[in-house]
């Protein structure tokens, strides 16, 4: 059976999303973000949904403020039970998304990173390609393998930077996915085409869990 596997990010904002539904499109997997911050807008479940016509499960959290999903849920008067945040079962893959970089907080008590801890399924780790993205993915990097968690390989999105992608390889250790380009137009079609010109789907295709 295939592998969940979970999407995070270095940061907030750096098009994680986008990658999520082509990963999700590419699989013909479920999608899930089991907490959503911001429903002002369109959230990230509803645009997976638009650009790939895959599954979806329900959030198990939504609020209505977007911030960090422990200061939404504060603010809001609603409590995040962390231990409730189990994996679903579905037929097929799996593509779970986090919110923000791996640190940010679920709760005063529980990080992003120790759910994904406790889930024990492999990470891809999204990075930008601009100024900053070694610090911040080195950081992300040692931070999953100091919690134990099994990371696949890491995605640059963005216009090529090859000295700082490659820099962070070598550096870190970790498995270059490939790199997700920066899209004119966003639809089915475009994200279908940059994640088969640019990765190989064997990658994402685990049957024994384990990362690199």
């Amino acid at each position: 059976m295939t592998q969940p596997i979970v999407v995070t990010g270095t940061d907030t904002g750096i098009g994680k999303t986008v990658f999520s539904a082509a990963l999700t499109q590419a699989l013909a997997a479920t999608y899930w973000k089991p907490v959503q911050s911001g429903l002002e807008e369109e959230t990230d479940t509803q645009t997976v949904k638009r650009l790939t016509g895959c599954a979806v499960l329900p959030e198990a959290y939504r609020l209505q403020i977007p911030a960090s999903p422990h200061y939404s849920a504060e603010e809001e008067g609603v409590l995040i039970e962390c231990g409730s945040l189990d994996l679903p079962q579905v037929s097929g893959p799996l593509v779970m998304e986090g919110a923000g970089g791996v640190m940010v907080p679920l709760t005063r008590e529980t990080l992003y990173i120790d759910l994904f801890k406790t889930w024990q399924s492999p990470v891809v780790l999204c990075a930008r390609t601009g100024l900053g993205t070694i610090n911040h993915s080195l950081l992300s990097i040692e931070a999953l393998r100091l919690r134990g968690c099994s990371l696949l390989g890491i995605v640059f999105i963005g216009d090529e930077v090859a000295d700082t992608e490659r820099t962070i390889v070598e550096y870190a250790g970790v498995k270059k996915l490939g790199r997700f380009p920066v899209l004119k137009e966003i639809t089915t079609k475009t994200i279908e085409a940059a994640f088969s010109d640019n990765f190989r789907l064997e990658d994402f295709c685990l049957q024994d869990g384990k990362g690199a």
